[in-house]
């Protein structure tokens, strides 16, 4: 039994390495995937407009994309980092762990780890 397993792994270690690079690569590129998905969307929005509901098929009742949606979507990371800001500036431990404020001690051992 322990042969056969052994002979096993043994065949399925390259494609085990294979399947691990893989792993990787789609991992790695996949953030920049979506980043070009999403400029791609944002550019076609810019220009041919959002879908119309409404059947309107005139310019005069639609909202243009530049200035107000540009403005609207920069307030709203300026408000993001604001806020983040001032959380890592005037309290920057309210998202610590109370356990990452005990004094150390190198001997003895926190109660959080046990022996198995």
């Amino acid at each position: 039994m322990a042969m056969k397993l052994l002979v096993l792994s043994e065949e399925l270690t390259p494609l085990m390495s294979l399947l691990c690079v893989d792993f990787f690569a789609i991992h790695y590129l996949l953030p920049f995937i979506i980043l070009a998905l999403v400029v791609i969307h944002v550019t076609q929005l810019h220009q041919s407009g959002s879908n119309n509901p409404l059947c309107i098929s005139s310019k005069v009742d639609t909202v243009p994309f530049m200035p107000y949606f540009h403005v609207k979507d920069l307030l709203s990371i300026l408000v993001l980092i604001g806020s983040i800001s001032l959380i890592i500036s005037l309290a920057p431990n309210s998202l610590n762990h109370p356990d990452c404020f005990v004094k150390a001690n190198p001997l003895v051992t926190p109660e959080s780890i046990v022996p198995e």
